[in-house]
């Protein structure tokens, strides 16, 4: 059954951000007005704590999860501990007092990095539990994971219409630059538009560049969210991506070819690759509720840096 989501309640957490803004967006596009979308600030609402849960479903129709403490491989390793408790906190809180206060629709978002760091290409929904993943990013994962443990156990008990939604590597105009807490797009072009602006000889990046990514336009993520939103009603999670794959060498030489950098690229093999591939099947998005990325890789790309190098001149 479809769900018209025009004169619902919807809470979006993480609303305010890169992906929560456009899911807003496309939100806004179904007729949803504007003012039926609530969308807490942090800083006005920490979901750390039960008391804000609490006040922030009531009265919602629908929540859709996407609030979330997230960072890179250098950011995952500083903080395991804060990223493991305050993902699980915000997550396993609200699921409660959505149910508690009969919400209708829980939408919640996990990870890619909740998959086993030797999953077989590509990632099927299926091998979500065959082994633990990847080292660097695991207590971020596994937080984000029990999200799925919940849905389908309060689904189980409860008849709580849950579902977990898996989206890969997100890149587009907007996305966090900042190289204390950056993913590799965003961290990627930024030293290159560093090494140009500095006419420096070389960039410097991290791992051997042997890792494969798969990314997703941002714009089209939030699309495959609200398709979800309308359209499933599932125990089993689904895998949000575009099926393409890229090593981070090739990711990173289409960079500096996009911006015009012809320096050297060093490898610094001290840092950690991260999980040595990462590919999904989107089989099950496509014939669930027909979703299918849109962007091409460059084109999504090039967009991307053009942002960043007008949001620097400004």
């Amino acid at each position: 059954m479809i769900i018209d989501l025009q004169n619902k309640k919807i809470l979006v957490t993480g609303g305010a951000g890169f992906l929560g803004g456009r899911v807003v967006d496309a939100l806004v596009a179904r007729g949803v007005p504007r003012e039926n979308i609530s969308v807490p600030r942090s800083s006005e609402l920490d979901i750390r704590k039960w008391e804000n849960c609490e006040a922030a479903v009531r009265g919602q129709d629908i929540i859709i999860h996407l609030a979330a403490v997230v960072g890179g491989i250098g950011a995952n390793r500083e903080h395991p501990g804060s990223f493991f408790y305050e993902n699980l906190m915000m997550g396993v809180q609200l699921v409660e007092a959505a149910r508690l206060v009969g919400v209708k629709k829980f939408v919640a978002l996990g990870t890619v990095c909740a998959y086993p760091k030797f999953t077989p290409i590509p990632f099927k929904e299926d091998d979500l539990w065959v082994g633990y993943p990847e080292e660097t990013n695991a207590p971020y994962g596994l937080a984000k994971k029990m999200l799925l443990v919940q849905a389908q156990a309060y689904r189980q008990e409860y008849n709580f219409d849950a579902i977990y939604l898996l989206p890969v590597n997100l890149y587009g105009p907007g996305d966090n630059f900042d190289p204390k807490s950056s993913h590799v797009i965003p961290a990627l072009i930024k030293k290159v538009y560093d090494a140009k602006i500095a006419h420096a000889p070389f960039i410097e990046a991290w791992g051997t560049g042997s890792a494969s990514r798969e990314f997703l336009y941002v714009d089209d993520a939030a699309e495959g969210i609200v398709l979800a939103t309308e359209r499933y009603d599932k125990p089993e999670p689904v895998n949000i991506g575009s099926g393409m794959e890229i090593s981070i060498k090739d990711l990173t030489e289409l960079i500096c070819r996009l911006m015009d950098y012809h320096g050297e690229i060093r490898w610094d093999a001290t840092k950690p690759d991260g999980q040595p591939r990462r590919s999904l099947d989107v089989s099950r998005a496509e014939k669930e509720f027909g979703f299918k990325a849109k962007t091409d890789f460059e084109t999504g790309l090039k967009k991307t840096i053009d942002w960043y190098v007008v949001d620097r001149k400004n």
